[in-house]
């Protein structure tokens, strides 16, 4: 969507690009993905597709999950994840898991 700036009485058009939250997910197709879910866990894995209401199907997956005894490490071949679960999701792998409150 473009605006209209005005500079010294001399309108301009500015480009507005807009970002939108499946096209950034888009691009994390077949690459490495951290996701952070609500329920105090983590995976680490491929993104190999997604829907509108962001499920996940993912691949070569680890999963930690936080307890009180620690982490512990979970290794999952392939799984289907449900985006309601979802709190925040990154390109690349972290360089260690860390615990969301």
């Amino acid at each position: 969507m473009a605006e209209a700036m005005e500079t010294e009485g001399t309108p301009t058009t500015s480009k507005v690009k807009n970002v939108l939250p499946l096209d950034t997910i888009e691009s994390c197709v077949g690459k490495k993905v951290w996701v952070i879910m609500k329920n105090k866990k983590e995976l680490v894995g491929t993104l190999k597709g997604y829907d509108d209401y962001v499920n996940m199907v993912m691949e070569d997956v680890v999963e930690y999950t936080f307890t009180s005894e620690g982490r512990e490490v979970t290794k999952l071949e392939s799984i289907l994840l449900n985006g309601n679960n979802v709190a925040m999701l990154s390109t690349g792998e972290p360089s260690k898991p860390y615990k969301v409150e």
